[in-house]
């Protein structure tokens, strides 16, 4: 089975993207959310990497 990372449609506070990566990787979406605001907090180049993300990364197909 081919392991894809998708958006999220289920864990989603903004666009999906850290709920996404969450399912990818198996861990609490939580986590990956406090790891985002921390990575904005040192130069804000967090911002600008979750916009390319949201861009870049495709929504997950509806079952």
């Amino acid at each position: 089975m081919n392991k894809r990372l998708y958006k999220s449609n289920e864990n989603k506070m903004v666009d999906g993207v850290c709920g996404g990566i969450a399912e990818y990787f198996g861990i609490d979406p939580t986590l990956v959310r406090l790891a985002w605001v921390l990575f904005c907090a040192m130069g804000g180049s967090g911002f600008v990497a979750y916009i390319v993300a949201a861009i870049i990364i495709p929504r997950a197909p509806e079952c």
